[in-house]
């Protein structure tokens, strides 16, 4: 009964939490990307080589990497400022038509007519009435850095956005949008600072939280983890002494979560809902969204790691790029 009355207590108050997301403003600074899904029916084999004939059905273009970050924080009714960049093409009208659909402003994204909009197209197949399948991924990629103009422009947004905002959250994959000299520059001092690094984690300065996957943090140490729960805990300590850390939260897929606390244990965190997942596309930038959020609202990190762990563990049971909403966490809290 005891344990029964505290988890019922921990539940509510996570619940406070998710209530008070409407009440604040988190800022993004990231690499905008076009996530684009091309569906197909297989028809044949092919008589010029030994691929698949798949007979097109339907298409569709989200917004991925930061973009989808910032489409969760909006579903989960937080007040979201992005700052990045897109192409003046078609993927880059069609991100800034999704944010505008979600009442997203869009005045900190800049549309550069000399550069494509990074866009990753997912190829998947299927039979009649079966699931689908990724069979192959295209990246487009623009061949140039973003010209000194644009990123101090970008500085000056988020500098802008961030002194009204109570979180900023970083998100970098390596395409120029954000990186560590200009998270330097915007000087966000006072509010938390999340980071989701792709492949320069270590370079960031002035971070109060990071979300890497388990992967990240073996390529950022050099170091392989595996099954080894020693090496795992070291390697989270490292990373929180490195960095400067307040807290950092690694994700590990179907074995959960490890949220690392400055001056307290390691909170080892189990898989919310089932390990079977369906796709884990997009699956960080839901967690560091609601990890980002729930510091924003004033939560401590481990209640931050545990509501991203319930976002974490319902989106990956969603196809595509995908978010979730604040209704259902608050669903997920009362099943709970």
């Amino acid at each position: 009964m005891k344990n029964r009355n505290a988890a019922a207590k921990t539940t509510g108050h996570l619940r406070k939490i998710v209530e008070s997301f409407p009440r604040v403003t988190v800022t993004v600074l990231g690499d905008l990307v076009a996530d684009e899904f091309v569906y197909g029916e297989i028809a044949r084999v092919s008589r010029e080589a030994p691929v698949l004939i798949l007979k097109h059905r339907e298409r569709s273009v989200v917004p991925g990497s930061a973009g989808n970050a910032i489409c969760n924080l909006a579903d989960l009714e937080v007040n979201v400022l992005p700052v990045g960049v897109v192409g003046d093409d078609e993927p880059g009208k069609l991100l800034l038509r999704a944010f505008r659909h979600r009442h997203i402003p869009v005045n900190g994204v800049f549309q550069l007519k000399d550069r494509p909009t990074v866009t990753k197209t997912r190829i998947l197949a299927g039979m009649t009435h079966s699931g689908r399948q990724q069979v192959v991924r295209v990246d487009r990629e623009p061949d140039t850095s973003l010209d000194r103009f644009t990123v101090r422009e970008l500085v000056m947004a988020a500098r802008k956005y961030a002194r009204a905002s109570d979180a900023l959250l970083v998100s970098d994959y390596g395409y120029g949008a954000a990186t560590p000299e200009m998270l330097e520059n915007v000087r966000a001092s006072g509010i938390p600072v999340t980071l989701d690094s792709r492949f320069r984690m270590l370079e960031y300065s002035g971070v109060t939280a990071a979300t890497p996957n388990e992967s990240e943090v073996e390529e950022a140490l050099h170091t392989r983890i595996g099954t080894d729960r020693k090496r795992l805990l070291a390697a989270g300590r490292t990373l929180l002494k490195h960095m400067g850390l307040d807290a950092l939260l690694i994700t590990r897929g179907r074995d959960g979560m490890v949220a690392f606390e400055r001056g307290r244990p390691a909170l080892e965190i189990p898989i919310h809902g089932s390990d079977q997942v369906t796709d884990v596309t997009g699956a960080g930038d839901t967690v560091i969204a609601t990890f980002t959020a729930a510091l924003a609202a004033g939560a401590g990190p481990a209640d931050a790691a545990r509501l991203a762990n319930y976002a974490g563990g319902i989106v990956v049971m969603k196809r595509g790029t995908a978010t979730v909403s604040r209704e259902e966490l608050l669903a997920a809290l009362e099943r709970e």
